[in-house]
């Protein structure tokens, strides 16, 4: 049984204007990554908010194991699913270790302050996405963004929820802390198998997670719909990318143990027509 399993979804903000994606169908298996690749504005965030929830879909369905999502109480879905945002306001000076132990708020009695099984539990996420040991007192409003996306990660983790969904998650870091998310991501993946649903627009990342060896698969979405899915070799060929894109060129080279390896440049086709 899938983890997560999506039937002919369909979503608009309004009755009168087209919808901004229809009939979408996938599902993710465990230790699987389903990742959504398209340009800005082809639906990726807005197909995330309403498998969180937090769109009413037009039709279709979305069933988180053998649940209905509609059927799921706060509670239970967050014993199944977990959230890391795309962007975050650090508003108040929390430490490291609180931000990370609210994960585990839907576990908790209402006011009840964290056990330190609680804690023990937010200090191994903290260690899964490499924080070093002992600077969880550090203060969050004092982080740098890719150290707070990583913590972000880890309060995720923290819920010990089956799939993790994370919206555009190295969409504001710089290129080395978004390789440390995306180490995090293949460590997630292929060692604790953890199933994640990842939505992006940088192609590259998904080609990055099948040369680590880990079980992805692509989505290319624009226009509202799902051109393609499979592996990111096959999917993300010259001619899928240039219908979508128009401006991309596949490159391919191979290491010193002979692997073949993908990676895109955003270049004009020849041909594409566009100048």
């Amino acid at each position: 049984m899938s983890l997560l399993a999506v039937s002919d979804l369909t979503f608009g903000y309004k009755k009168d204007l087209p919808p901004v994606f229809h009939d979408i169908s996938f599902s993710i298996e465990k230790g699987q990554v389903f990742c959504v690749v398209g340009p800005n504005g082809c639906g990726k965030s807005t197909l995330i908010d309403t498998v969180l929830g937090i769109n009413k879909p037009w039709g279709g369905s979305i069933m988180v194991g053998a649940k209905d999502l509609r059927n799921l109480k706060p509670r239970q879905f967050a014993e199944h699913v977990a959230y890391v945002p795309q962007s975050h306001v650090k508003s108040f000076p929390y430490r490291v270790i609180d931000v990370v132990v609210m994960g585990r708020t839907y576990a908790q009695r209402m006011f009840s302050s964290p056990s330190e099984e609680e804690l023990d539990r937010a200090r191994d996420a903290l260690a899964q996405v490499g924080w070093a040991a002992g600077s969880e007192e550090r203060l969050y409003t004092e982080l740098s963004g890719g150290e707070l996306q990583l913590v972000l990660i880890a309060r995720a983790l923290a819920q010990a929820s089956e799939l993790l969904v994370m919206d555009e998650p190295t969409a504001h870091l710089d290129f080395r802390h978004e390789l440390n998310v995306m180490e995090v991501v293949v460590k997630l993946a292929r060692e604790k198998k953890l199933s994640i649903l990842m939505a992006t627009h940088f192609l590259n990342q998904a080609f990055y997670l099948e040369n680590a060896g880990v079980d992805i698969r692509v989505a290319l979405m624009d226009g509202g719909v799902f051109h393609r899915i499979g592996p990111p070799s096959a999917t993300l060929n010259e001619e899928n990318l240039r219908r979508v894109f128009q401006i991309v060129t596949l490159v391919e080279d191979s290491n010193v143990d002979g692997q073949v390896r993908k990676y895109i440049l955003p270049l004009k086709n020849e041909g594409s027509g566009v100048s």
